[in-house]
């Protein structure tokens, strides 16, 4: 049997329209968005139909937007064909996503807690000058030695090792212009400054993780039998407290996404199922390994073909 796992993106592969084409398909997940709305006070529905893309971008809007779109596509191809992955994991907030699909968090819930989760991350850094950068080029050894020599002008840290090649940095506007200064001069590739709304990653915003921990007390977490790859470890966990301390640790802490994908491959994963806006992570694992197989489902024509690969 052919091991698989289901993977699911982060913050910046929204879109207007996303998730629309499913919707019109099952309007039942039309209300779950207006029960979201009317409990949090919001217009998620309309942003995510409408934009504009200014809302859209707000981290609180954002992070349930992509998870919400990434649940949908998976339970529309579930519909179609019965498969169980042996992992979960996702990018960022992707890994709220994959606990949803694991069971262990309600849909939901699970909006709820990334809603906060955007709102404390933006909140925590109380208007402190920031920034964040993609460095194309140098490997993540080299990304985190210059980061190092930058931190003498303010907290720079490699925050995203999104492929061997490709590693985002975060921190104070400072120490990120001092790195991204450091990496041209070297002949990066490209140095990429990403328009984000605040220092994700990154421990400017420590207290977004004290705030989130103490919202996670009161939403219900649920046992599996299926492991989730923690972006804080690039480890499997399916125990409770562990699955709680990593989500509240991963605020501050990188995201190990090659060390995750090449852990799920050493241990046999030849299919990844990537459910969510844009197939960004099919284009890393390409980054990551040639070898193994990636399906991606973004809109409801996806799910036919999808479903046609797995017979």
């Amino acid at each position: 049997m052919v091991k698989i796992a289901f993977i699911f993106p982060g913050q910046g592969a929204q879109y207007i329209g996303m998730a629309m084409d499913f919707i019109e398909r099952n309007p039942e997940y039309e209300t779950i968005l207006k029960k979201f709305d009317e409990k949090n006070k919001t217009t998620l529905f309309k942003i995510m139909k409408e934009g504009p893309e200014e809302k859209l971008k707000e981290t609180k809007f954002t992070q349930p937007a992509i998870l919400f779109h990434s649940i949908i596509a998976m339970k529309t191809l579930l519909a179609e064909k019965e498969i169980k992955p042996d992992f979960v994991a996702g990018h960022s907030l992707g890994e709220f996503s994959a606990l949803v699909a694991n069971g262990v968090l309600s849909l939901e819930d699970a909006m709820y807690l990334v809603h906060k989760r955007g709102e404390f991350m933006i909140k925590a850094n109380e208007g402190k000058p920031f920034a964040m950068a993609a460095i194309i080029g140098p490997d993540s050894e080299k990304v985190k030695e210059i980061c190092l020599q930058a931190s003498k002008d303010g907290i720079v840290i490699a925050a995203n090792f999104n492929t061997p090649v490709q590693t985002v940095i975060s921190g104070s506007k400072a120490g990120v212009e001092k790195a991204c200064e450091i990496f041209r001069e070297i002949g990066a590739k490209r140095v990429v400054p990403l328009v984000v709304g605040g220092p994700f990653h990154s421990p400017l915003i420590e207290k977004a993780k004290t705030w989130l921990a103490e919202e996670m007390e009161n939403i219900r977490f649920s046992p599996t039998e299926i492991p989730v790859i923690s972006n804080v470890n690039a480890e499997p966990t399916a125990n409770l407290q562990e699955i709680k301390e990593t989500l509240a640790n991963q605020v501050t802490s990188a995201v190990l996404w090659v060390d995750s994908v090449n852990f799920m491959i050493e241990n046999g994963v030849e299919l990844f199922i990537e459910f969510g806006p844009k197939k960004v992570l099919a284009g890393m694992i390409k980054k990551i390994n040639r070898e193994v197989k990636v399906l991606s489902i973004d809109k409801i024509e996806d799910v036919e073909k999808v479903a046609e690969e797995l017979k």
